[in-house]
């Protein structure tokens, strides 16, 4: 029978491994409230991954099974403006050159193009829309101007391998349609939006030029509920804070990647939820625990 000693020791090496398994070695203590509070909704059933990483020296500050790919809703629209702002070097494909919508591009949910009465749009204002608000109409429309492929092909010459847009937005999915308009991983995604940081996707401008139409995003119901800023001014900063982030939403699905800078430091997030969406319920508890993290994320930057 095992002394209280061997007990006690055996209970703290069991919680080492746990922590091992999901949360880095030198974690911050301040991300204990937010690991603890997705913790509690993976016990109830919610898939959860995360991670977090210092933006100066890419130091893991937490994650939680962040090698699992995640269905990720409009996220995986990030890679198709990479893709837009790549392109804009071609002669024939510039900021001001105007795309037409067509009836086969016609999708509700999110955006407010589908609501205007342009019928022609510049190619840098279709990006802003996709970037302020995940707008699915002047989202098929940029995957019918760059192309699908060519989006992945991107993907893949950036070294991702677990992240994709893989369709375009549907009203409904049939059984010949991709099941979700992205998947994503955290840990990849993490990296995509340090080297967005540092301007080391395609190159500084392209860089710069995503990073402006995502700083447009004015969805801050997830992990930015934390931050206190206006959903619909944050692009010069607020109290020291300065946000760039990008949210999807799904039946069942929440998700946001971030980068957020304050006085005393800087990090990447990306945070990805799938649940049983029953009732407002379940839907709140998802909510309330990716806001758990964005105080933690506010009080390491802060």
């Amino acid at each position: 029978m095992a002394t209280p000693a061997q007990e006690s020791a055996r209970r703290s090496r069991h919680a080492d491994e746990r922590r091992g398994k999901h949360q880095g070695a030198d974690a911050h203590d301040n991300f204990a409230r937010g690991f603890q509070a997705l913790g509690e909704l993976a016990l109830n059933g919610v898939q959860v991954s995360a991670r977090a990483t210092d933006l100066v020296s890419g130091r893991e500050l937490f994650s939680i099974d962040d090698h699992v790919v995640m269905p990720s809703a409009g996220i995986g629209t990030i890679l198709l403006l990479v893709e837009v702002a790549a392109k804009l070097r071609d002669a024939d494909f510039g900021m001001y050159t105007l795309l037409d919508r067509t009836a086969a591009d016609s999708v509700g949910g999110s955006g407010v193009w589908q609501h205007l009465q342009a019928p022609s749009l510049p190619v840098a204002d279709l990006a802003a829309l996709v970037g302020a608000s995940n707008d699915n109409l002047a989202t098929n429309v940029l995957i019918r101007a760059v192309g699908l492929e060519a989006v992945r092909d991107r993907a893949e010459s950036l070294g991702l391998t677990r992240s994709a847009l893989l369709d375009l937005v549907r009203d409904k999915r049939g059984p010949d349609d991709a099941p979700h308009l992205s998947v994503g991983c955290a840990r990849e995604l993490t990296w995509l939006l340090t080297a967005l940081a540092r301007g080391e996707v395609v190159d500084a401008e392209a860089s710069e030029r995503v990073l402006g139409w995502l700083s447009l995003n004015s969805d801050l119901s997830m992990v930015a509920s934390a931050f206190g800023l206006d959903p619909h001014a944050h692009r010069t900063g607020d109290h020291g804070l300065l946000l760039v982030n990008k949210t999807g939403a799904d039946a069942g699905v929440r998700s946001e990647i971030g980068i957020l800078r304050g006085p005393r430091a800087g990090v990447t997030y990306a945070v990805s939820l799938t649940y049983a969406d029953t009732g407002v319920i379940s839907r709140l508890a998802v909510l309330d625990g990716m806001r758990q993290v964005g105080l933690d994320l506010l009080e390491y930057v802060h």
